[in-house]
């Protein structure tokens, strides 16, 4: 996951380029090491985490300068690896400065490691700022896959509101949440199927009774324009269809104020069909992105989309503070 990545400040939910028509034819944190017999332990130590978390640093610059996808999967797995794996495809999409400024290294400051009791998750947490963005704080979730601790989420908190502290125990571990339990209306794994339900209804369902936030009223809006507007400037329409995400893993923490921080997969395809008055005479043209993926011209182009996002759950309200959204296939 690098911050140099467009979809960091942009939570791009649809494919952004214009399909055209053509005539047919064409820190907090427990240390495991010092701590007493009887104290308990943590997922890993805070010397264990930092070491994690430095060794993703080297390997993901790396992997991003070589555009690397089997290196990147050594430290990367779950939604962050579906999407940055779409990335590298795309990265020769973009003008040369873009391209450069990607495989600029880039480190994670001002750390806060937030580690939970060892037996009640497998995961930690690490909120940072990054070497490139001094002013937005992420949120980075590393989990336990085959062994090995890889990244799995990256969330950042670009909506300009702070990330919501987490509620530390006497001994300094983070609490965790059960993602089924509800709080209030939703539990932390109804989220990202309560998120796309804005996309393919407006929020007529699932979604319905989801607090208004600006993730909340974009996803609406995308739905309103899509519904009027269509695509290739209305000779087409355009939906959204949730589907599984790449990976279903929820995380979900205690914050201090006694509510809920839950990080959620997301994911939906996108369907742009020339309508039936036009398909005798003209065909959809995919974009330079699309056509990277794979995509040729015809009456249907489908998008496909992995997304991540993060929401602040209470009795009262459930707030999505951030989506993230990359495009990762077309047909």
């Amino acid at each position: 996951m690098s911050p140099h990545t467009t979809r960091i400040k942009t939570a791009a939910v649809g494919a952004t380029t214009a399909l055209a028509l053509t005539a047919c034819g064409g820190g907090t944190g427990s240390d495991g090491d010092k701590a007493a017999a009887d104290k308990p332990q943590g997922v890993v130590s805070q010397a264990q985490a930092k070491k994690i978390a430095d060794h993703y640093e080297q390997v993901n610059n790396k992997a991003n300068a070589a555009q690397d996808e089997k290196l990147l999967a050594t430290v990367e797995a779950g939604q962050v690896y579906a999407m940055d794996k779409a990335t590298y495809t795309l990265v020769k999409t973009w003008p040369d400065k873009e391209q450069k400024a990607y495989a600029k290294p880039f480190s994670y400051r001002d750390r806060q490691y937030v580690i939970p009791e060892k037996g009640t998750a497998t995961w930690f947490a690490v909120r940072a700022t990054s070497s490139e963005d001094s002013e937005n704080s992420v949120l980075l979730v590393f989990d336990k896959v085959g062994g090995t601790h890889k990244m799995v989420l990256s969330l950042w908190a670009d909506s300009g509101e702070p990330l919501p502290e987490p509620a530390i125990d006497k001994h300094g571990l983070a609490e965790v949440a059960n993602p089924s339990a509800k709080v209030g209306k939703f539990a932390p794994a109804d989220i990202g199927a309560a998120y796309e339900d804005l996309l393919q209804t407006g929020g007529k369902k699932k979604g319905a009774a989801l607090t208004s936030t600006k993730p909340v009223e974009n996803a609406k809006q995308t739905y309103r324009r899509s519904s009027k507007e269509g695509a290739a400037d209305g000779m087409a329409t355009k939906m959204f269809f949730a589907k599984a995400p790449a990976d279903p893993s929820v995380y979900a923490l205690r914050t201090a104020d006694g509510g809920v921080l839950a990080l959620f997969p997301a994911a939906h395809k996108q369907e742009s069909l020339l309508k039936e008055a036009y398909r005798s005479n003209a065909s959809l043209v995919p974009s330079k992105e699309q056509s990277a993926f794979g995509a040729t011209r015809g009456p249907l182009i489908t998008d496909m989309f992995e997304g991540q996002g993060m929401a602040e759950l209470t009795p009262k309200a459930t707030r999505i503070t951030a989506v993230d959204f990359q495009h990762v296939d077309a047909r």
